[in-house]
């Protein structure tokens, strides 16, 4: 099972709205190499797995799977926050079109000439399934071949130029949004990276003269070197609740990096931050929950929380229990 905090895994920085630097993130969400791809092919093959004797291989697998669940919410959240409207728009709440003269800009003027129209016609200014020239994300991408040397090989690759790409992404954008998010995707990039080379290690693949594939110098990008600095590239949780992952069994020794860091896999899960709903749009035209419907939707939550109650006890004494 799989549950959610309701918190992001890193925090967003704030910056004006940027349509480009949006569309770009796209190839990171849904792209061949994106953090879809990563998501379920990882997913996938813990689901497949097969051979008790190999579970810290699975859990290794199935542990990186699950973050990378966070990482699709936090790039999918902070595409949306990039397509946020104008940072030039100056409409008032109560009207979402500007009046001539007024100094401000139409809400949607951006779409029609930065990103991915698509954004706004069918996407309701968020994150889509397609990478950034449109392109449906496709379950082809999923490589699952059963055996476990092919599979890590082929999770160490894409990793790598998942990482590979966001460094390029990161170049190609000053917006403090887009590079907090894509800052915090490469250096977990590189600690994915560690994982399945010490895996292959153990399997007797030597990668210690290879690794970080590409020798890309992140860490020279203040954001990147922040994280590098606190060692986030040697680090991998394991979200498991009930403390029977096997993965530190193989996350564990020197880093595979040569940075002269030991990899960790004692911690459950980041900390986390707050993860907060935007404010309606007006010019999306799907205003709120009427009064009437508000009320029903409350009245329903009551009764659901009352069977709850009778069941487990009052909520309040769960909490402090």
């Amino acid at each position: 099972m799989y549950f959610h905090t309701q918190l992001l895994i890193n925090e967003i920085a704030n910056d004006e709205p940027d349509p480009a630097a949006a569309n770009a993130l796209q190839e990171g969400l849904g792209g061949q190499f994106g953090e879809m791809r990563t998501m379920m092919q990882y997913l996938f093959q813990s689901m497949n797995f097969r051979g008790a004797a190999a579970k810290p291989y699975r859990d290794l697998i199935q542990g990186i799977g699950t973050e990378e669940i966070s990482h699709v919410e936090l790039i999918g959240t902070t595409i949306s926050r990039l397509l946020d409207g104008s940072p030039r728009y100056q409409g008032k709440p109560t009207d979402p079109l500007d009046t001539p003269a007024s100094g401000g800009k139409i809400p949607l003027e951006l779409a029609l000439t930065q990103g991915n129209i698509h954004h706004y016609l069918v996407g309701a200014q968020g994150a889509l399934p397609v990478d950034s020239v449109g392109n449906p994300w496709s379950g082809s991408y999923v490589y699952n071949s059963g055996n476990l040397v092919l599979d890590l090989l082929y999770n160490l690759m894409l990793e790598s130029t998942g990482r590979l790409q966001k460094c390029r992404i990161y170049e190609m954008t000053d917006n403090a949004t887009a590079r907090s998010t894509i800052s915090y995707l490469i250096v977990r990039d590189q600690a994915h990276e560690n994982g399945f080379a010490k895996a292959l290690e153990t399997l007797g693949v030597n990668w210690k003269t290879l690794l970080p594939i590409p020798k890309t110098n992140a860490e020279k990008f203040p954001e990147v070197k922040k994280l590098v600095d606190l060692g986030l590239q040697s680090k991998q949780y394991t979200f498991d609740l009930a403390g029977q992952s096997e993965a530190g069994k193989i996350y564990r020794g020197m880093s595979p990096s040569n940075d002269g860091t030991e990899l960790d896999a004692t911690e459950q899960a980041p900390a986390g931050v707050p993860s907060l709903i935007s404010p309606e749009r007006l010019e999306e035209f799907a205003p709120g929950l009427d009064p009437e419907l508000l009320a029903l939707i409350q009245a329903t939550a009551d009764l659901e929380l009352a069977d709850v109650d009778a069941m487990f006890g009052p909520v309040s004494d769960r909490v402090t229990d």
